[in-house]
């Protein structure tokens, strides 16, 4: 059994704990901070916690504590994670790691100082459907990734602190296109280095300083593109897509409003639809196992299965820090209309790579551009002389 201590008792805390205590069976929070006293004691007498505690350090360094989930707001992880280095405690934190790559790179430089434990909690790489995609593409199904893209959009965060610019430390494409460069940069390959990024980003809807709608693109070393569109403004619920082409293949991934599920109500005896759905008459589109649908089961048990075995985790700080660096380009390009280079202080991929080259060669005098059967039967051939640049086709019988 694992014990935890578990920082924060509010939406994100409670998706936590009912994952971590209900998917293997075997882990406890043992202890919970809270910044109020009354959700502290609440959360602990619905997850049968025996201590709570307002003070954060008091909660970590807790003998029988093996490990400390961080599900605060984001202007709270650095200070929470020293503590966790402080007393050698194994540490994972919800995304985004830090409000900018250098709160990030602070995190990681403390804990790996420390030698000790450390988790990334990006759960839209663990969910299913996103674990058998991943599959697909390393057995080589798309050939050599191309594009790479991922939306969310929903109509706002939970927490009033997600509102606030200080506290949160950027808005959407913060708090949202953490995930969906994580997912590209998981299919292109998270040894290819991103390098520059564009960005369109604006205040839309929502009184609020940040941003609450946003689009980018993220150019990586070897010629692939990933490609984020965020949203705080989308009606409708909660809107989970990606899109993956290759030279050999295409994957189209619908994670949540369309589910599988559809019902329609009156409304009658009608309660909780899903995360972030906006109504619950009319029709609907439930979740079936909403913590599964979302990652948060194989998430952990990744984390517990690597802490047991003394490694790391698929996903760690070093890989928060990474798209914490994307995510700063890309404010910088939202206010210059330019695109802007990734600062990576640390890097860890390869280096120095180039755009692979897009001849495939038919014969020794023609290159392939593209090979099709017609609706008449006949195959033909599209092909490019390798001197003259002359385009021609060919019928094969």
């Amino acid at each position: 059994m694992i014990k935890i201590a578990m920082l924060g008792s509010g939406f994100i805390g409670r998706f936590y704990a009912d994952s971590l205590q209900g998917y293997r069976s075997r882990d406890k929070i043992v202890s919970i901070y809270s910044r109020r006293e009354e959700s502290a004691r609440k959360f602990a007498e619905d997850y049968g916690v025996a201590h709570w505690t307002t003070e954060m350090e008091e909660a970590i360094a807790r003998p029988e504590v093996d490990i400390v989930c961080i599900s605060l707001p984001n202007n709270l992880h650095e200070a929470a994670v020293m503590l966790c280095c402080k007393h050698k405690k194994a540490v994972m934190t919800t995304k985004p790691l830090g409000r900018n790559a250098t709160e990030a790179k602070r995190m990681l430089e403390a804990v790996e100082a420390a030698g000790i434990f450390n988790g990334y909690l990006e759960d839209l790489v663990y969910t299913p459907k996103f674990l058998k995609a991943m599959g697909s593409v390393q057995s080589g199904a798309l050939g050599r990734i191309l594009w790479a893209k991922s939306r969310e959009t929903h109509p706002g965060p939970h927490s009033d602190w997600f509102w606030d610019l200080e506290q949160a430390g950027g808005g959407c494409i913060l708090d949202l296109g953490c995930h969906c460069v994580e997912i590209a940069r998981s299919y292109i390959g998270k040894d290819i280095k991103p390098v520059e990024v564009m960005c369109w980003a604006d205040t839309q809807v929502k009184p609020i300083e940040a941003e609450d709608h946003a689009i980018g693109l993220v150019k990586y070393e070897n010629g692939a593109i990933g490609q984020f569109e965020v949203s705080w403004t989308f009606r409708g619920g909660l809107d989970l897509r990606d899109e993956v082409m290759g030279t050999e293949g295409t994957i189209w991934i619908n994670n949540f409003l369309r589910t599988g599920m559809e019902m329609f109500t009156t409304g009658k005896g009608a309660d909780y639809v899903a995360e972030k759905a906006e109504s619950n008459t009319g029709w609907l589109f439930p979740v079936g196992d909403e913590l599964n649908e979302l990652g948060y089961n194989h998430m952990f048990m990744d984390m517990f299965d690597a802490l047991e075995a003394g490694r790391a985790p698929k996903e760690t700080f070093y890989d928060g820090y990474v798209v914490n660096a994307v995510l700063d380009a890309a404010y910088r390009s939202a206010k210059s209309k330019l695109w802007e280079p990734v600062q990576l202080e640390v890097w860890r991929g390869q280096e120095g790579l180039s755009k692979p080259s897009q001849y495939t060669e038919w014969d020794a005098d023609h290159y392939l551009v593209k090979e099709e059967m017609t609706h008449y039967g006949a195959r033909k051939l599209i092909l490019k002389h390798k001197v003259s640049g002359e385009f021609l086709q060919k019928v094969l019988d």
